[in-house]
């Protein structure tokens, strides 16, 4: 990731919102939603209840935006290696869905 760094481009009151260097180059907005939505996809998919799905991805994804916060360089990739290491701390199956469902898309 040599000379990728994160990209602050724009601050408000309470928030800095960073640009995520994606696997391909380009960067994009970090998005809390997306790190839910594919955890959610995970659980789902690992055949958990809509409620434990909907319990496991809030905590991932407050877990996984206090991170990024604290980071000075976020990479797509980064991004991904982390949700795995989250959802392996709740469940087994869904933190294997995620990272595999990444290997065929």
């Amino acid at each position: 990731m040599a000379g990728k760094k994160e990209k602050i481009i724009k601050k408000s009151k309470d928030k800095t919102i960073l640009q995520i260097v994606k696997r391909r180059g380009h960067t994009e907005v970090y998005d809390e939603r997306k790190v839910y939505g594919s955890c959610f996809f995970a659980c789902r998919n690992a055949h958990l209840s809509e409620q434990e799905a909907e319990e496991i991805c809030k905590k991932v994804s407050a877990s996984m935006t206090k991170w990024v916060k604290i980071k000075k360089i976020v990479s797509s990739s980064d991004i991904f290696n982390m949700i795995i290491q989250e959802l392996k701390k709740h469940n087994e199956d869904a933190s294997f869905l995620y990272e595999t469902h990444r290997d065929i898309s």
